[in-house]
């Protein structure tokens, strides 16, 4: 891939992963992402995973047409972006390793050796001349790494975002963008959404018009609506009017209440209503619509005298990706001592600006008159703006 005269894309397509950081689902693989600038001096933007380190070695290679490189800028130390470090200092003796103070004491703990000799070491608003281009690095910890820094390109105006504007999937699989990238935002980054508003608020200063993440597809249009994407995510604002249903049921008649909450939101004009087995879905992707949508509703057991196993889960998935912002209804099924919707409250209690409705609806065994009611008392109110 030819990003321009100077840039090329030397990363690789992993398609032997089923688990991606060991926990997210990745069935069209995944992108690791590397770049060289072609200068009068060379530079190299980040490495791959160790399974690929060999076969971006040859990427390299190729567009180097013999030339060596000056420069391997480190700008992220998760493994699947630095295994091949060790790799290319041992190929290219003259060469120097850019990166901050962060990622060198990283380098001691995954190789044993920071590379004291071979080192420059960057800080915020840095620069680097490599004849007609100038790079500029610029600070962004805990996104989503702490030592994370991205690297601005002038000439060409390139954002080298590190895993910023990521996705999974790898390159040579045509799928949404937007699902998957946010589902990675989500999953890997959701928790730092202050730490991505201040990356974003020194990019805007920045005159951008080719982005190069670490993961996913370069992308050079558009990119305003990426832009705002990630604008919305990161200050978890709705990014879709409607309700998603998140359950859980033992014996289908917490189902039942769940399908019928949907059937009836339809009904009512909800603009768009999504719904999902907690026990039989992807837990990211559930995560993901827990953020995507405006209102969500939660319907459960009482179990072993409090929240059924998945839906305990995927509250504290929610909790620890700072879920905020956003309405929240209970459904509880409980034949005896019921306290899942209570219990429920409580965790989400730790939330910032969680409104909770006013109708809950508590089935004792299965639906009733009673609980039937509840049920239509509740879909009023989720749409009661739709409908009014």
């Amino acid at each position: 891939m030819e990003i321009s005269n100077s840039v090329k894309y030397i990363g690789v397509n992993d398609h032997a992963i089923d688990l991606f950081e060991g926990q997210y689902i990745v069935e069209n693989g995944m992108a690791y992402n590397s770049y060289v600038i072609l200068d009068d001096k060379i530079a190299v933007l980040d490495t791959v995973d160790a399974d690929f380190t060999q076969e971006w070695l040859h990427n390299l290679q190729k567009q180097l047409d013999s030339r060596k490189p000056d420069y391997l800028i480190v700008q992220h130390m998760e493994p699947d972006h630095s295994a091949g470090i060790v790799g290319f200092m041992e190929m290219y003796k003259d060469a120097v390793i850019v990166a901050s103070a962060s990622a060198f004491n990283m380098m001691k703990q995954f190789f044993g050796k920071d590379f004291a000799d071979r080192r420059m070491l960057i800080k915020d608003s840095d620069t680097l001349s490599l004849g007609e281009h100038l790079l500029t690095f610029v600070s962004a910890p805990m996104v989503h790494w702490p030592e994370v820094m991205v690297t601005y390109e002038s000439t060409e105006n390139i954002l080298f975002s590190a895993d910023a504007f990521g996705k999974f999937g790898a390159l040579d699989v045509e799928e949404d963008w937007a699902c998957e990238a946010r589902r990675y935002y989500i999953g890997i980054v959701g928790k730092y959404g202050m730490q991505v508003q201040n990356l974003l608020k020194k990019a805007s200063a920045l005159t951008i018009k080719t982005i190069c993440p670490l993961h996913g597809p370069v992308l050079n249009k558009d990119l305003d609506y990426y832009i705002n994407l990630y604008q919305i995510w990161s200050s978890y604002r709705v990014e879709t009017e409607g309700v998603f249903i998140a359950y859980t049921s033992v014996y289908g008649h917490t189902k039942e209440a769940a399908e019928l909450l949907a059937k009836r939101l339809n009904e009512l004009g909800c603009p768009k209503v999504a719904i999902a087995d907690l026990a039989r879905e992807d837990m990211a992707e559930c995560v993901e619509d827990a953020f995507r949508y405006g209102k969500l509703v939660l319907a459960t057991t009482t179990y072993n005298a409090d929240i059924f196993p998945f839906m305990k889960e995927f509250l504290h998935h929610l909790m620890e990706h700072n879920y905020q912002n956003r309405t929240v209804a209970f459904i509880e099924n409980g034949s005896w001592a019921p306290v899942a919707a209570k219990n429920m409250k409580a965790l989400l209690e730790t939330c910032k600006n969680l409104t909770f409705t006013q109708n809950e609806v508590h089935i004792k065994s299965a639906l009733n008159e009673e609980s039937m009611a509840q049920l239509e008392e509740l879909a009023c109110e989720l749409c009661v703006e739709y409908h009014s």
